[in-house]
């Protein structure tokens, strides 16, 4: 029996992955789909970096919907979706040399070598990263990044930006492929962000916040005229599939990229030891001012394509890349006021409003605090000096007050007790770091899931967006989800801002909504604990959302992924009266599941399930995870019915007799070898 301190530190954990899971997804939508980030890089990751540390000491607790296994955002509506052959990853982040040593020395484990491989550095720009597909030699497509497997079609607009080659040249006969995917990041550099500002200033236009803001916004134009009389530059650092080009290192694969007519980020080097590296980082960290473009960091890479392959990926980033990044850019300001967020699922954010103080040359005036814990850490003020840091170019993170300043005027911030929009008395639970307000029917609460419904993440109901959502419930027109499709084109009419043909595209928007997937309607219920890749499991294992509705948490609990406190809650929201009322005018009102659409057909090693005990010799653990994935195959924890193949190594243990007892196969690392190697056959 556990002892009742590691039980009570566990459940701490699960609550605060709970709420981390919440934030770190909601600050993903704002930088990555709408170009409006609240908080700064080096507060986002120290978000991310602390869901990482308690995954890695919790692993049970890691969910499937976790941000950790996410890249980026969802498309946006306006342009057309563009499916990416290969998945565009982020990359994780190295904030110093020790981190640096340890992205090697996980590089060693993964391998079973002891030798630092060279590696590949060069300079992270600051933009926005971009695909373009080349047909014969011809561009032909060009996409974002989107959600790391599907972005926008932005072809029109990529191809009015002058350093994009229309047509490639060939590096060498015979070396351009039929098709080739390159990837790169488009960006502007400062002196055209000041003067695209100077501009904008003197048509009284909103200013853009920073170059990488500016570059995203010109990109997603819908009249490409307006992307042409932007000086965007295109840099290009990778492409989809290396075998494309048939060369071996990174540094190949640049040359040749270059050859076929390419701009390249500048200041790149191999480098054969981690010395090396080292030293380039601090070298880059120095002519970063001098430089035109903005850059937060330098990239390092396996330079071995092989050794890249042989890495493989995560679900949200590459083994064998690693961004290292740069300290931040300070200022100091005064902390004027404290306010209060209610969001969706209650929680009671505390949000800092700053004195506007120009940080790295981007004038700033609010930052996230996050929770109560966080300013009690912090011993912050009301009046005090405070010290702002801006490490990713947007909003920034308070890192602590300048204690010398104070005058003693200072005043203590009063964190409510009641809920600021239904005065309904906060609580905080034990384990927990935020406020929450437990009213279900608080109308902070019901507007914001109305407006996650509507959103790019829920249903995507064009034309209702975040401003027209809290008008239509400031009327009353709107007071739950089935409203929305009880609206009529004349109720709209004659609200103010709205006409005839706005009211129209919004009731037709409203209609194409009725019909849907279930991952989509899933994830946009706004079910606590439930993103977009659970709603993807949920989806892909129960055929209707009746059978979701009616499983029991043992039934959820058998989806690889699906961990207790998403199945408890699942299991709660279905069983609430208001739900089936809910789902149930849903129904009424002509509400339509569309059957999923199959994804990953074909694998090799699709529909099996793979187990795996003792020490093999030539793979590490992860390695052969990676690898079944890769294949389509699925990966268990513990010896089940479920599972179909048992993966020995040496010293199997007591799983490989209760294997046999269930008829599982069997396999030894040489069957395992062979079984890889066949399955490799015309599918890499």
């Amino acid at each position: 029996m556990k002892p009742l301190l590691q039980v009570a530190e566990k459940e701490r954990a699960r609550r605060r992955l709970a709420e981390l899971r919440e934030q770190i997804s909601y600050h993903d939508h704002r930088y990555y789909v709408l170009d409006s980030p609240e908080i700064s890089d080096a507060e986002y990751d120290l978000l991310f970096r602390e869901l990482k540390d308690l995954e890695e000491r919790y692993p049970d607790l890691v969910s499937s919907d976790s941000p950790s296994r996410r890249v980026g955002g969802a498309p946006l509506a306006q342009f057309a979706p563009v499916a990416h052959r290969q998945p565009m990853l982020s990359l994780e982040n190295a904030f110093n040399e020790g981190e640096i040593r340890d992205f090697l020395v996980r590089l060693g484990r993964f391998l079973h070598t002891d030798q630092v491989p060279i590696l590949h550095a060069e300079p992270k720009l600051d933009g926005l990263a971009v695909e373009l597909v080349y047909e014969d030699g011809v561009f032909s497509l060009g996409s974002t990044r989107g959600d790391g497997l599907t972005g926008e079609n932005i072809t029109a607009n990529l191809a009015t930006i002058g350093s994009i080659p229309a047509r490639l040249q060939a590096p060498a006969p015979g070396m351009l492929p039929a098709r080739l995917e390159v990837r790169g990041e488009v960006c502007l550099s400062i002196a055209g962000f000041r003067e695209l500002n100077r501009q904008r200033a003197e048509a009284s236009e909103a200013l853009f916040a920073n170059p990488r803001n500016a570059a995203a916004g010109s990109l997603r134009q819908l009249d490409a005229a307006v992307t042409a009389a932007r000086p965007l530059e295109f840099f290009a650092y990778g492409v989809g599939d290396a075998a494309d080009f048939g060369v071996a290192t990174q540094a190949e694969l640049l040359a040749a990229l270059a050859g076929a007519g390419f701009q390249l980020i500048p200041h790149g080097r191999t480098c054969p030891d981690l010395a090396t590296v080292i030293a380039h980082f601090h070298h880059l960290a120095e002519l970063r001012r001098e430089l035109p473009y903005e850059i937060d960091g330098m990239v390092i890479k396996v330079n071995d394509l092989a050794l890249q392959q042989r890495l493989g990926a995560k679900a949200r980033s590459p083994r064998w890349a690693v961004a290292a990044k740069f300290a931040a850019v300070q200022a100091t300001t005064v902390l004027v006021r404290v306010e209060f967020q209610v969001g969706r699922t209650g929680a009671v954010t505390p949000v800092a409003r700053l004195e506007p103080v120009s940080v790295g040359g981007v004038t700033v005036s609010r930052a996230t605090l996050h929770n109560e814990d966080e300013i009690r850490r912090k011993d912050l003020r009301l009046g005090d000096t405070v010290v702002v840091q801006r490490a990713g170019e947007v909003i920034p993170e308070v890192v602590k007050p300048v204690v010398e300043k104070r005058s003693g005027a200072e005043q203590a911030i009063q964190l409510p007790a009641a809920c600021p929009e239904c005065a309904t008395p906060l609580v905080r639970k034990e384990g927990e770091a935020v406020r929450r307000c437990p009213n279900p029917l608080c109308p902070a609460q019901r507007l914001r899931s109305l407006i996650h419904f509507c959103s790019k993440a829920g249903l995507d109901i064009e034309g209702l967006g975040k401003k027209a959502v809290e008008q239509l419930v400031q009327t009353g027109l709107v007071r739950d989800i089935p409203d929305i499709y009880r609206l009529r084109a004349e109720q709209l009419a004659e609200l103010e801002g709205w006409g005839e043909k706005s009211a129209a595209n919004v009731i037709a928007a409203i209609a194409a909504a009725k019909r849907t997937r279930l991952a989509r309607l899933l994830a946009a219920l706004g079910i606590r604990h439930v993103g977009e890749v659970n709603a993807q499991l949920l989806a892909r294992r129960f055929p209707t959302l009746e059978a979701i509705s009616q499983a029991e948490e043992e039934d959820l609990l058998e989806i690889d992924g699906v961990g207790p406190q998403v199945a408890a809650s699942l299991v709660s929201f279905f069983r609430d009266p208001a739900t089936e009322e809910m789902l149930a005018q849903l129904r009424d009102l002509g509400l339509e599941i569309l059957p999923e659409e199959a994804r990953g057909e074909n694998l090799p090693l699709q529909g099996r399930v793979f187990l795996f005990t003792g020490t093999l010799e030539h793979f590490s653990r992860d390695e052969a995870k990676a690898r079944v994935k890769e294949r389509g195959g699925e990966i268990a924890t513990t010896l089940n019915r479920k599972v179909t193949d048992l993966v020995c190594g040496a010293k199997p243990g007591s799983k490989l007799t209760k294997a046999r007892e269930l008829a599982i196969t069997i396999l030894e690392e040489a069957d395992f070898q062979r079984l890889l190697a066949g399955s490799s056959q015309g599918y890499v």
